[in-house]
């Protein structure tokens, strides 16, 4: 990880277009390829960002001013101006152990493990926990037409869920063998920002309801 604390300016091109002016800001680059520009403010989410894959250009001088330009795959581009550098720590974290679910989101993924047609007619279990380079996938299924699925698990689904999801399946997606790969977001519930972010990057979004998969509910004493 890189941590750079600086004076900058920010342009985004790209779907939209958008100026942060001069201003101190930290900005991130993570192993993955992410940079992200973070303000004091705002708790996690960043002003802007890039996620992976994407290339990062810099060319600045001996005292670190000059550019970063970074560009994805659909030709979006961050540029980010440094003005005066403050403060720049790198450090390699390693290889994180992953999230530790809690009991029921483990028990919600052994349960779909077990009836993975919840997610329609035909699909069948390749492995739980697929193993990528920054995380593994709680199910790797395969749809009624032989198409991989990378399946997400939450027990509440938000936007973070997406973003973890989207990263996944672009990096699958890099393997031939496992090429074209699409991605499902199951939770018991899905927040509507959520929903409309998996929405727009083409992942499904499925609700599941734990009693039922685990056999305790009984539909006939329900009132609706």
């Amino acid at each position: 990880m890189r941590i750079l604390i600086a004076r900058c300016t920010v342009d985004y091109t790209g779907r939209l277009s958008a100026h942060l002016p001069s201003a101190i800001r930290l900005i991130l680059t993570k192993a993955d390829g992410s940079v992200a520009v973070h303000a004091d403010d705002r708790a996690y989410k960043p002003l802007n960002w890039m996620s992976p894959p994407c290339h990062l250009a810099i060319d600045t001088n001996e005292a670190g001013l000059g550019t970063w330009s970074v560009t994805n795959k659909g030709g979006e581009e961050l540029r980010i101006t440094i003005e005066e550098v403050l403060h720049e720590h790198h450090h390699e974290l390693g290889v994180d152990p992953g999230l530790i679910k809690d009991g029921v989101e483990a028990h919600l993924q052994e349960l779909l493990a077990l009836h993975v047609h919840t997610f329609g007619p035909g699909f069948a279990l390749v492995r739980r926990e697929f193993p990528t380079p920054i995380g593994p996938v709680d199910l790797l299924c395969k749809d009624a037409t032989g198409k991989t699925v990378a399946v997400e698990i939450k027990r509440r689904g938000d936007i973070d869920g997406v973003e973890q999801l989207t990263r996944y399946v672009d990096l699958l997606n890099r393997d031939s063998t496992l090429a074209p790969v699409r991605g499902i977001f199951a939770a018991q519930e899905i927040k509507p920002q959520a929903r409309v972010l998996a929405t727009d990057r083409g992942i499904e979004c499925v609700v599941v309801d734990y009693d039922v998969l685990r056999g305790t509910d009984d539909p006939t004493a329900r009132l609706f």
